[in-house]
């Protein structure tokens, strides 16, 4: 049996709205054309469909069995459609953010915009390594989110972060010994601004341990090897935030924000971008509940 869609969405529309009047009007279509369609289908399917008086309209049970799989088989067609539809943008858009700043939110930020410009191929590289300023400065990347930090005004801010410095909640240091660290390699504002903040004041420390994956320096921390610098919100199960312990000092800020390529942006980059702006969340949300600093 080939149904006509066409039929199966008059049917819908007539048992949504109540009435064959305002079925019409959602459709842009003639009251009659939409009796004619409703007399066709019930032909079809050799079923009454409504049932028809002066003062209401319902359906039959029939038509209650029918309704939702007229549903999916619509929302299946406006689905296929949307998906071949062409695009008003094409082309490329070459991404890159740190591996922090995306995390669970990215296989869904892909999607979203997939299935709006499924003509535009994403190339997108996330790693804590990269030097994403270079690679946009050089028009590798036509856009990057980087770390900042916090009175910085490059770019376009997303959110604000807090730098804590980070142990296992079993770590401890011998007195005198320098604190070891677990860092990203360079460059990276987290071992910078960490190492900084300890030279200022004079405190020993050696890094012990080095990784260009948020999983090996929450591994090294969780460990009890190290103590590392992470954004607030990256504070895991296990972890706690030493602040004021082993001599170490309270850290800055830091930013995230979305920089671009000087050259001008294609309605692609310009699309991803906004994008980012309007799906990033612009307070930090916590890995876990909010931890008692000791």
């Amino acid at each position: 049996m080939n149904l006509d869609p066409a039929l199966l969405r008059t049917f819908v529309a007539v048992h949504e709205t109540g009435s064959f009047t305002r079925a019409a009007e959602r459709l842009h279509l003639t009251q009659s054309a939409v009796s004619h369609q409703i007399r066709r289908l019930e032909e079809q399917l050799g079923r009454p469909l409504l049932q028809r008086t002066t003062r209401s309209l319902t359906p039959t049970e029939d038509g209650e069995d029918l309704l939702p799989y007229a549903q999916q088989i619509l929302l299946a067609l406006d689905a296929l459609g949307q998906r071949f539809r062409p695009s008003p943008i094409s082309g490329e858009v070459r991404f890159g953010a740190p591996e922090n700043f995306v995390g669970d939110r990215l296989p869904s930020l892909l999607c979203q915009f997939g299935r709006a410009f499924p003509s535009v191929r994403l190339d997108v590289r996330v790693n804590m390594q990269l030097d994403l300023r270079a690679l946009v400065r050089e028009g590798e990347l036509d856009l990057a989110v980087i770390m900042t930090p916090g009175d910085c005004e490059e770019g376009t801010r997303i959110r604000q972060t807090q730098l804590v410095w980070v142990a296992a909640e079993s770590f401890d240091l011998a007195k005198g010994s320098p604190v070891p660290l677990a860092f990203f390699p360079s460059p990276c504002i987290n071992r910078r601004v960490g190492i900084s903040a300890l030279d200022e004041i004079g405190v020993q420390w050696q890094t012990v341990f080095t990784s260009p994956s948020q999983q090996g320096i929450s591994a090294a921390i969780l460990s009890g090897l190290a103590v590392s610098v992470l954004p607030r919100e990256d504070v895991e199960e296990g972890m706690r935030i030493v602040d004021g312990c082993y001599g170490l000092p309270a850290l800055p800020k830091a930013s995230f924000a979305l920089i671009c390529s000087s050259e001008e942006k294609t309605p692609a980059a310009q699309a991803f971008g906004q994008l980012i702006l309007d799906v990033s969340p612009k307070t930090a949300e916590p890995k876990t509940k909010k931890r008692r600093q000791r």
